[in-house]
This record gives structure tokens, C-alpha cells and sequence, in this order.
């Protein structure tokens, strides 16, 4: 397995480098090959990623529902499709009330995926409300994640051959 060299910069797209990595090289992690040891490595991730997952949604809970939410999950569990899958969800009465899904945090590793993935239940638009250079400037970590997440959609389309950063380590 080879590993992309990491340039010191004032952002961290290690993450996605090791994802990209991962489909270059046709492994996962460590190396894994097989499903059977992917599915071990998913099921670590999801309790390496628990905590911080159930923080976000106690922040969340704390800060915007007043401490009126009820949080779930969180355990791997086999999907219908024979993928797997973790979820974190946070429910409060108003949400219920009005019928619609939790919030939720997943980590999910489709029947069909070469790896494991993070996503949302319902994300797709971000606010965006910024007034003082201050409020543009906490708006970093979004942003970085949305562009993560552009390009990741892009390389899911076609390939991550279109990552430059990705073939570097391959040449």
C-alpha cells in the first residue's frame, strides 16, 4: 500500500487523501482487501467515531433544543442490502410533532462500496448568514467540509484519478 505525502499546510485534507488513497490502491486502512476485514475496520471506526458523534449532537441538543432532545444509536448494525450501518439521532417533541426525521449522523458501508462513508440523513444546503468578517472567518470549518464533500461527490462520478494530490504519490 503506498501513502500520499502530506504537505504541512493551514488546512487538513488527510482524510480525504487516505480516502482517495484507498481507491487507488484498492484497499482500506491497514490494507484490507476483503470485505470480512473491512467490516472490521468499519466497526472500529464506529466506536473510535462514537464519542465525538454523540458530542455534536449534546452540543446541539444543548444549545438549540434546550436540552429537550433524546439522543439514539450508535452500534453497527447490517442494512437490508447486506451493507452496514451506524447512526447517531437526535429526536426532540417539535421534530416528532411535525413529522419529520431526526438529525442524524451516519457512518454507512454500502454492499457495493469500496469503503465506508460519513453522511448526514437530510444534508444538502448550508445557511449562510454572515455579516462581520468575524462570523465569515468561523465559517472556515464549513466550508472546508463542503468542498471535502464536492470533491468527494466528484471523484464518487468518475474517479479519483482526478485528484492530482492522489496520482503525485502513484507516479
Amino acid at each position: 500500500m503506498s501513502v500520499i505525502a502530506k504537505t504541512p499546510s493551514s488546512s487538513d485534507f488527510s482524510a480525504l487523501l487516505r480516502h482517495f488513497a484507498d481507491l487507488r490502491d484498492g484497499v482500506h486502512g491497514d490494507g484490507a482487501s476483503t470485505r470480512q476485514r473491512k467490516e472490521r475496520l468499519f466497526t472500529g471506526a464506529v466506536k473510535l467515531l462514537a464519542p465525538h458523534a454523540r458530542r455534536a449532537l449534546e452540543e446541539l441538543n444543548t444549545e438549540l433544543l434546550l436540552s429537550s432532545g433524546e439522543m439514539a444509536g450508535g452500534e453497527a448494525q447490517r442494512t437490508e442490502d447486506g451493507g452496514m450501518l451506524a447512526q447517531w439521532s437526535l429526536s426532540w417533541p417539535e421534530q416528532r410533532d411535525a413529522g419529520l426525521p431526526p438529525v442524524s449522523l451516519q457512518a454507512y458501508y454500502g454492499a457495493g462500496f469500496h469503503h465506508p462513508h460519513l453522511r448526514g440523513a437530510t444534508v444538502g444546503e448550508w445557511p449562510l448568514n454572515v455579516f462581520t468578517p468575524e462570523q465569515a472567518a468561523a465559517e472556515l470549518a464549513t466550508l472546508r467540509a463542503i468542498a471535502a464533500a464536492d470533491l468527494h461527490n466528484l471523484v464518487f462520478a468518475r474517479s479519483f484519478r482526478i485528484v492530482p494530490a492522489t496520482m503525485a504519490d502513484a507516479r
